[in-house]
């Protein structure tokens, strides 16, 4: 049997995996992903792309790609079957909190086509027909079994990572528990051409006493993706049709429906698998935590177990810090996973739940609580840092102004350009919004850490900046520390902690 090494196996061609051998090869990592389908998805689930994701794809300069594919998504039209109940204004709904304030949708296969070029661009294939049968891992590394086109091979690994969707190979090796449950209700999905009115611009939400119902323009074909519950009556067939519900599906969306390009039923799942790591084995994505479509935050936060993985296993892999550091990717990822499954499940069980009282809620109520959310500016703001993902933080070390460890770092926008500018070399550097003395400048010089001074702005004062103040920011964006005053020392101890060397290495 053919025997072979790399430093990182990935198993799964999903977005998850695609962004992780994408940020792992950015930074000089010898890698191979693997999957055991021959190509890339033909449908799409996932459709949002949030401000935080784009913000990674910035980072990795593949986001004007990304842009030119899908379609800004400008409003959002609430609709009962009276008629438009609300519309609200999505375009710019996050303004000053992000260089993409708006809400955007990319349909999750022209998505990964995108992912795919690029990593291809960077030196690495997707190796198609390519599954996973075993693995073992010792203190030195992990031992994988692929069968690859019939022909089996043996991969030695430093690191083996499982993005492998909900039923992961990965997670069941591992013998990881899958807590969690299966909602009652079927889902449909399906890309059709229709005639009525619609938000041509926009995502339109059809509430109803029985259910409820998402239209959305898919930019490539001039077609409309619609989603939805499978009304209570054909749940129960073995085959459900898009024939036998077009009647309900037109009466909640208020279109008529002249061609289907395609349909399909799923089951969702509300689940997070008991731990991320287990050695040198992870699991991200699908393969770690699944939930409902609520808020479009699956995929995203797929990505961001991704990214937050890949930059920590690059610097260890590539010598640039200690193995310890790794050790962080469970506790951020996991946290979040379970506050956002926990915050999913109760908004969908409510929007999806075939009660009378939540049906009278979800028709008469909602469309007004929604529109008074966003009717003011502090109240669009909110609802972006929630939907769009970043507002996630991991409680690190310190605090400067209303900036605190952990936070992800507030976005400031500038006539000379923006403060996630430096961003995009994946490594360490350091903040300051105001003026860098030259003792503290002197005294970063040795560790190699860039220290990039901003004018401290009204708005960088009302991005929550301190003046003056030191921000020590990863790879990722997120500040792992802040102090007040520029003593040098508590910057030096933590860079010292995990043997923090920066240098990162571009292909």
């Amino acid at each position: 049997m053919k025997t072979s090494a790399t430093q990182v196996l990935i198993v799964g061609a999903g977005p998850t995996g695609l962004v992780l051998a994408l940020w792992l090869r950015r930074l000089g990592v010898d890698l191979r992903i693997i999957d055991k389908a021959s190509g890339p998805g033909e449908t799409s689930r996932a459709i949002a792309v949030q401000a935080r994701t784009l913000e990674f794809y910035r980072q990795l300069g593949i986001v004007d790609d990304v842009l030119a594919a899908g379609i800004r998504v400008e409003r959002l039209a609430v609709r009962t079957p009276s008629g438009i109940a609300a519309t609200l204004k999505l375009g710019d709904f996050g303004a000053g909190l992000s260089r993409y304030p708006f809400a955007f949708a990319l349909p999750q296969d022209i998505h990964e086509r995108i992912l795919v070029r690029h990593l291809e661009r960077a030196g690495v294939a997707v190796e198609r027909r390519a599954e996973l049968m075993s693995f073992e891992q010792d203190a030195a590394g992990v031992t994988a079994t692929v069968v690859k086109h019939g022909a089996g091979e043996v991969i030695r690994a430093a690191y083996l990572c499982g993005a492998d969707g909900a039923s992961s190979t990965v997670r069941h090796g591992l013998k990881l528990g899958f807590p969690g449950g299966t909602y009652e209700q079927s889902f449909y999905v399906a890309d059709v051409e229709v005639e009525g009115t619609i938000a041509r611009d926009g995502l339109n939400v059809c509430l109803d006493a029985h259910g409820f119902a998402i239209v959305l323009p898919v930019r490539q074909s001039g077609s409309v993706r619609l989603i939805g519950i499978v009304p209570a009556e054909n749940t129960a067939e073995e085959k459900i049709t898009f024939e036998a519900i077009r009647a309900e599906v037109e009466r909640i969306t208020g279109v008529t429906v002249k061609a289907v390009n395609w349909f399909s039923t799923y089951r969702l799942h509300h689940r997070v698998a008991e731990r991320f790591r287990v050695g040198r084995v992870f699991i991200a994505g699908d393969a770690g935590h699944i939930h409902s479509p609520a808020g479009g935050q699956g995929m995203n936060t797929g990505i961001g177990d991704a990214v937050n993985l890949g930059w920590k296993l690059a610097a260890v892999v590539g010598g640039r810090a200690d193995a310890r550091l790794i050790d962080s990717y469970e506790p951020e990822r996991i946290a979040f996973a379970r506050r956002l499954v926990a915050s999913t499940d109760r908004a969908f069980r409510v929007l999806t739940s075939r009660s009378v009282l939540a049906g009278l809620w979800r028709r008469y109520l909602m469309p007004r609580m929604i529109a008074l959310l966003v009717a003011t500016p502090a109240g669009a703001r909110f609802a972006f840092r929630i939907v769009s993902q970043i507002g996630i933080t991991y409680r690190d070390r310190g605090g400067a102004g209303q900036v605190r460890g952990g936070d992800r770092l507030p976005y400031v926008d500038a006539l000379s350009g923006d403060n996630f500018a430096p961003l995009s070399s994946l490594d360490w550097q350091v903040h300051v919004y105001g003026a860098a003395s030259p003792a503290f400048r002197a005294a970063l010089t040795k560790t190699g850490i860039p220290v990039h001074a901003f004018p401290f702005t009204p708005a960088a004062a009302e991005a929550g900046f301190g003046r003056d103040a030191i921000y020590l920011v990863r790879p990722d964006g997120h500040v792992a520390m802040a102090t007040v005053t520029q003593d040098p020392a508590p910057l030096l101890r933590y860079i010292e902690a995990f043997a923090i060397s920066p240098g990162a290495s571009v292909p």
